[in-house]
Order: C-alpha cells, then structure tokens, then sequence
C-alpha cells in the first residue's frame, strides 16, 4: 500500500507534499488543473515503476534537483523508501538497480476510459530485462484495446479484450464467467438494479458475438450500445476479473505466491455515472474483492473526485484510522496539497459548501449573486450592492426569478424586510 509521496520541483508547485496516504480510502478533491491526475500518475510511477499512457512527468525548467520521495509497504515486512532524480541530460528519472520492492497488483482506470494494470507476476522485473519482449513493464490498454485485445511486440498476445473473453468464457462456462457475474453484481447500482449479463448478440450483419447486459425492460442489449456508465463499470469489472485470473495463472507457471493486496488508482470515479450509481461505487469496489475471491484481501483506494454525492456515500464506512480526504487547493500561485479533518456533512449540499469543493452556494451562480446582494441589503451596507440590485424591489425581482418557491432563504428576507431590519433603503 502506498503511504507517502513528495515532489520538489516536478507539478504544479515548487513542493507538492509530502502526501501521507491512508491505508484504504483516500479521497483527492480540487479545482480542475491543480494536480489530481498527475498525483495519480505520479502514484502509479511509484508503485511501478512504469508512466500509464506514456505521461513522463517532465520538471519544471528553472527546478534545482527535481525529485519524486516515496513510501509503500511492501508484501514482506517493513517499508519500501526510496528517492529518485530528475537527470536531464537523459531526460529521464534515475532509478536504483535491481528489483523494487512488490506493492501489490496495481491496477489504474483514466478518465478517458483507458486501464493500466500492473501484476507483480507478470510486470516484475530487473532493469536488465526491461527489453524482454516477454516481460512487459506494465498493461497500458486505451480505451479500444480494452474492448478489442492487447498486442505486445513479436506478436505476442497479452490480452484477447472485453469483447471477445467475455464471450468466450460464457459460452464456455469457464469459471472466469462466474467470476465476472459476482463483480458486475456487486458493482451493479442499486438491488433493483443489477448488471446481469444477457446471451450474445449479433449486430447488423456482423459475424461477431457481443456480449450483452440484460436491461430492467427486459431486452438484451449489446454492452457496445449500453449506457457510457455501463459500459465504464463493464469495463472495469471485466479488467479486474481478467488482472486477477491471468495473475493466478502466472503465480502457478512461476511458482509465487498470489498478492496479499491490490491498489486501485481511479480518475474521476463519477465519471459517466448515474447520482444512483455514485453512492455505491466506493462501498462497492471495498468489497469487490472479496466476491471475486471469496476473501477478504486488503483494498487501498486512490480516488480523484470532483462529485459530492462520492464522499457523501463514504460517510457510513469512513474510518479516520483507516482513511483519508485530501483537497489541492492554490496558495499564493501554488497548488498544496492539504489533508482535510474528516467531518459528516449530511447531504450533498453540505458537501458543496465544505472545504472539499468550496461553494459557497450550492445554487446557480445568479442565484448566489442575488443572495449575495439581498444579505447587503439586509446588513444595511450598499457599498456591496450591485449596479442593478441598488433597491428593494430590484433585489426581490431577482430573488423571485433565480430561487424556488421552496428556498430555503425566502422565510428569511420575508420576516428580514418585513420588519424594516437591515434595509439600506426604500425603493
């Protein structure tokens, strides 16, 4: 599991850390272009020594002695610590010689609907093997390679993609199927609604055999024309099941023994998925392990998230011993990464307003305005009144045309202005 990381010199700031991760979730929330992603990316080089989608993180020009410090446990006893530096005559991160330490199976899903898996059965090696055609590094899939397959070079085949194994392993009522209905069941979204995959189907006048998900009205619909969150948790699901079973075989063919823990690095956990969906998802991929192995192995989640609903639905499970909530926010031109004291919020309106996403309305940004300009009025101060909002009939026209009936602030201005408190004028 990893535990911490620091740059100097590299991101979005000067001193980016050090970041003391949980051992289960941990949560990164900020503005856009602050630095979740390349955290993440920065996470996953450390933990395998490999960029996903070939993302070098490239120092800043003017950095003395960039460097990327580091912990992780590692499947023996004791911690995993290491330094590494930035040499640009190489254009490259310097790294010790010989074998790192194993953090676990790794596995990365991108915003864009890219994986990258890490399996230290498969990608472990020494740095004098790392041109071993047989040995890749790491499983970087783009978004078309999950579904179509994974070709390494001299025609080797790592990976047959979603389309085709799924396929495959119902038909043949490989034990593979089964595992990938426990994972689609218990990533489904609610107990209503369950990911249930349907029989093959053929598309048009395509010889191919697509897999299919059973929907609530009762048709199967091909899984290439399902929803972009189905087709995202699919494809997860189907990456998991497929890292896991290749990671067994591999441990048997080498004689090692299975991974204690498994990390997953998600971009925008949310991302395509349905409110209903976005309050399971985290509880979900907690468990998910265990359905699959019918074990209870060590989960570490490093999410980036910009929905509210997401650490909402944390807020039974969440354990300040166990997890953690960051937030990158910009001090004085710098982004800094700073852990949050974990606090409930309630509902996702709370959330907006905390410190994790910083509203400080969690209405329209006309609605905010008018609110804004009618809590001056009340104060009596008209140097923060607006050009257009200067009176009491301007501020309540606004109010009526930006806010619901059932607002929560009209029983305020109502009983404020009706008294002839806080006016700072008559219209």
């Amino acid at each position: 599991m990893l535990k911490t990381l620091t740059l100097h010199g590299v991101g979005p700031a000067k001193a980016f850390g050090p970041v003391e991760f949980a051992k289960r979730l941990n949560f990164i929330t900020g503005d856009n272009g602050l630095g979740k992603s390349f955290l993440l990316d920065t996470a996953w080089w450390v933990l395998t020594r490999t960029w996903a989608r070939d993302a070098v993180a490239v120092p800043q020009t003017d950095a003395h002695k960039p460097s990327i410090a580091y912990a992780y446990e590692k499947s023996t006893s004791g911690d995993f610590e290491d330094e590494s530096f930035f040499s640009r005559s190489k254009q490259l991160w310097q790294l010790k010689q010989g074998r790192p330490a194993i953090p676990g199976v790794v596995i990365y899903a991108g915003v864009d609907g890219s994986f990258s898996v890490w399996d230290p059965a498969r990608n472990y090696w020494q740095d004098k093997d790392a041109s071993d055609a047989e040995r890749p590094k790491a499983f970087n899939f783009t978004p078309e390679q999950v579904w179509k397959g994974l070709d390494g070079s001299g025609g080797m085949r790592y990976c047959n993609g979603l389309v085709q194994d799924w396929v495959l392993w119902q038909k043949g009522q490989d034990p593979a199927f089964a595992d990938l209905v426990k994972v689609l069941d218990a990533l489904s979204p609610s107990g209503e609604e369950k990911l249930t995959p349907g029989k093959p189907v053929r598309i048009g006048l395509d010889v191919t055999d697509y897999p299919s998900l059973r929907m609530p009205y009762g048709q199967d619909v091909a899984l290439v024309h399902a929803s972009a969150g189905m087709r995202r948790i699919a494809a997860l699901a189907y990456l998991l099941v497929w890292t896991w079973k290749e990671h067994l075989i591999a441990c048997a063919q080498t004689g090692r023994k299975p991974a204690k823990e498994i990390i997953f690095l998600i971009d925008e956990i949310e991302c395509h998925l349905h409110p209903q969906w976005q309050r399971r998802i985290v509880p979900a991929l907690l468990d998910v392990m265990q359905a699959l192995t019918g074990k209870k192995v060590p989960v570490q989640l490093i999410v980036a998230t910009h929905s509210p609903l997401v650490l909402a639905s944390a807020e039974p499970q969440f354990d300040e011993a166990l997890d953690a909530i960051f937030n990158i926010q910009l001090h004085a031109g710098q982004a800094q990464v700073v852990k949050e004291p974990w606090a409930k919020q309630g509902d996702v309106v709370n959330w907006l307003v905390s410190d994790a996403f910083g509203l400080r309305q969690a209405r329209s940004v006309e609605a905010e305005s008018a609110i804004e300009a009618a809590e001056a009025w009340m104060r009596g101060d008209k140097a923060q009144l607006p050009e257009n909002l200067k009176t009491h009939k301007a501020i309540e026209k606004e109010l009526k045309r930006v806010l619901a009936g059932h607002d929560d602030f009209w029983p305020r201005w109502v009983v404020e202005t009706s008294a002839g408190r806080g006016q700072a004028g008559k219209a």
